[in-house]
């Protein structure tokens, strides 16, 4: 698990936010790092107020600075991509691809910040390009980045046994690094169904509620499972059951519970409604800053 972790910079400090993360894993893990930086073409004289590196040379000598700084206790690859290209985040998808990392850790930036992110660009095109998960960073914009515990890790599931590899995932971490489990599932209100369901509810409300509470019940049962076979691993876990809109319960329990990351499975299907049905990811992510792991669904 996470063996080889590949950490994209601009050579802005908004970018540098990732390598603490990637350091903390890297020490934990044993893992291999790459830095990477893809030149862009027609770039500005500068991005998010630092100097862009525009040449292979500065770019060589900036990422050998950086492995040198943060990464003298283990294995560093650095690669320039020296072929200007036009689209970023395209030719990061291509380098992971060829590098075969098993994750990517990336820092959300820009004038729209994580929507940016996750409806436009890189996140999105790694996810919905093959296996690799994504830890997106989203540091405080006055406070350097400074992971020093994964204790407790939130996974919210939905039932869908897609998305139930994020559990797998958060059980390696858990092993890993002796972070607790926190497992929730958000079943709507009459308020908070939307769409067709919502439309049905109008229709047939004491139908819908009555419905709903066994959507409740059943959600119980489904995390008691999961709590059952946590516990046979010796996984320190707990669960709770939810009743609300499905992103802000996520993030109210994120916040309760003190967790330092939540772990999503996601679709990474194209478009704005990009990571997980009904577009929940994207709404947790602007919702909270915690890191979040968006972990691709399994494909046969």
């Amino acid at each position: 698990m996470f063996k080889h972790i590949l950490v994209p910079l601009d050579g802005s400090k908004l970018a540098e936010s990732a390598i603490p993360y990637a350091v903390y894993l890297c020490k934990k893990l044993n893992s291999r790092i790459t830095l990477l930086h893809v030149i862009e073409k027609d770039a500005p004289p500068e991005i998010h107020g630092q100097r862009h590196l525009t040449t292979e040379v500065e770019s060589c000598g900036y990422l050998g600075e950086i492995a040198d700084k943060h990464f003298d206790f283990c294995k560093v690859d650095r690669h320039v991509h020296a072929e200007e290209v036009s689209k970023v985040s395209s030719s990061i998808v291509d380098h992971s691809g060829e590098m075969k990392p098993d994750l990517i850790i990336l820092t959300a930036h820009g004038a729209g910040g994580l929507r940016d992110v996750i409806a436009g660009s890189i996140a999105q095109q790694v996810i919905a390009s093959g296996n690799v998960a994504v830890l997106l960073i989203k540091p405080e914009e006055e406070a350097p980045a400074n992971p020093d515990k994964f204790d407790k890790i939130l996974v919210p599931l939905d039932g869908e046994p897609d998305h139930e590899h994020a559990l797998d995932i958060a059980e390696d971490i858990s092993s890993a690094l002796g972070a607790t489990i926190h497992l929730v599932r958000v079943v709507p209100t009459f308020s908070t169904l939307s769409g067709q369901h919502a439309a049905v509810g109008t229709l047939l409300p004491g139908t819908t509620e009555a419905i709903l509470d066994i959507a409740e019940e059943e959600a119980c049962e489904y995390l008691q499972e999961k709590i059952d076979h946590l516990r046979k691993k010796g996984i320190d876990c707990s669960a709770e059951t939810r009743r609300g809109e499905v992103s802000d319960e996520v993030v109210d329990v994120a916040d309760q519970s003190k967790s330092d990351c939540i772990v999503l499975g996601t679709h990474g299907k194209a478009g704005l409604g990009a990571f997980w049905a009904g577009s929940v990811a994207p709404k947790i992510v602007t919702k909270t800053r915690l890191p979040i792991l968006l972990v691709p669904v399994r494909r046969e």
